[in-house]
């Protein structure tokens, strides 16, 4: 019922959306009197920010057509190397580009699509040849495609790894961005264990809960302060038969976005007064840098019921991985297993999501690595987004990782 309540509240405010659009059009006419004096401004703006955050939002578009190596353009196309039911591996093929590292960037499964990470993915291109992962919405994925648990995230990653490795060098390096440290880091443990011949050459792990014992975040008590069974009670719904993935329990995506919008409420509410000012001023460059911003945030996609629950109750109640509890297609990951990938931890200083310390953690439980291939990077004033996104991503986080794949890529 909860999904069908939604969708249908979806449905009426992209009516009143498409309302709101025209008749912000309407007031802002050059012919229109009202576009120049009294309230119509004032109410053309209203009505615009109005539209943009009732908008029905569908997955975005990665849109890097070019890029700059060498201090030339070149063209950028997407390919799909490789498809599976929950997700693809996507890469950015640099036209006339031969050689340079190769890169896996690992995107969350966690509300979001994969192009969340556009910025970080633009950054990059210069310097590598970057590959995605690509998750679909489970909304869209038929109940006859089976499950998808973190054994299953883990696998998808080993496979992901190899078909990058079956041309040129074969051990690619990995950048894991929040979520995905913890099964990044847990497949390189296996492929270590295994002498997988496509293990990373190094793994970047960025803002992750290896270890969420350390500094907690409201993220991590909303996960510990409840039974599993509550989360299995109230926030796991099934997806309704307007879609091909109809009776599979599922995640919501818009109930994510709904928790994440309420621990910042206040700031996103700032967001939209200031979008909303610009317009009225005609600053049309501030308001539309806004509204790209929210645009991809209000852009999410549901996720695996198992997928979701197992992440919940193995990494944040139980804390597995630095437990040396977890396990995969029941056999215990070994991280001791891990002793030719080099490891490099980010985090942010203002970080509200993954506290400071719970990504560093990782360096200290693989103690078979050697120190030289170990690194922890803190970025001052930073918070989660910015890691990977944004002007500090790009000046001060991104050249680290590109010393840091540059000096083990031999």
């Amino acid at each position: 019922m909860l999904y069908d309540a939604y969708e249908m509240q979806r449905s009426m405010l992209a009516g009143a959306s498409a309302l709101a659009n025209f008749g912000a059009g309407w007031l802002q006419n050059p012919n229109n009197p009202f576009a120049y004096f009294g309230g119509g401004p004032v109410m053309a703006s209203a009505l615009e920010v109005f539209a943009h955050a009732a908008a029905p939002r569908g997955k975005p578009e990665f849109g890097l057509d070019t890029t700059t190596v060498d201090g030339r353009t070149v063209a950028v196309r997407e390919e799909i190397v490789l498809r599976k039911p929950f997700g693809q591996l996507k890469r950015f093929v640099r036209e006339g580009v031969a050689g340079g590292p190769k890169l896996l960037i690992v995107a969350p499964m966690s509300g979001h699509f994969a192009t969340l990470l556009r910025g970080t993915v633009e950054r990059m291109l210069p310097f590598a040849d970057v590959y995605i992962t690509d998750w679909r919405d489970a909304k869209h994925v038929p109940v006859s495609a089976g499950r998808f648990d973190l054994d299953d995230y883990i696998d998808y990653v080993i496979d992901f790894l190899a078909k990058i490795g079956e041309e040129g060098d074969p051990r690619a390096h990995m950048l894991a961005v929040c979520q995905p440290s913890v099964p990044c880091y847990a497949a390189t443990a296996v492929m270590g264990a295994d002498k997988h011949p496509n293990r990373p050459r190094t793994l970047t792990m960025m803002g992750g809960p290896i270890d969420t014992r350390e500094a907690p975040t409201a993220v991590n008590l909303l996960a510990t302060e409840r039974p599993l069974a509550w989360f299995e009670q109230n926030v796991i719904a099934t997806v309704p038969v307007t879609y091909a993935g109809a009776g599979r329990q599922v995640y919501p995506g818009f109930l994510q976005l709904a928790g994440f919008m309420s621990m910042n409420l206040g700031n996103h509410l700032m967001s939209h007064w200031e979008m909303f000012k610009h317009l009225v001023q005609g600053d049309e460059e501030s308001a539309t840098a806004t509204q790209g911003f929210y645009e991809e945030y209000r852009s999410v996609c549901d996720m695996t019921a198992e997928f979701y629950l197992q992440t919940v109750e193995l990494v944040f109640q139980e804390h597995a991985l630095p437990n040396g509890a977890m396990c995969h297609r029941g056999e215990r990951v070994d991280l001791d297993a891990i002793t030719d990938t080099a490891l490099l931890a980010i985090e942010g200083e203002r970080d509200d999501i993954s506290g400071l310390g719970q990504t560093k953690a990782a360096l200290t439980l693989a103690e078979k690595l050697p120190a030289k291939d170990k690194k922890y990077y803190m970025a001052s004033g930073v918070g989660h987004y910015g890691i990977f996104n944004g002007s500090k991503w790009r000046t001060r986080i991104a050249p680290v990782l590109e010393d840091w794949i540059t000096a083990h890529q031999d």
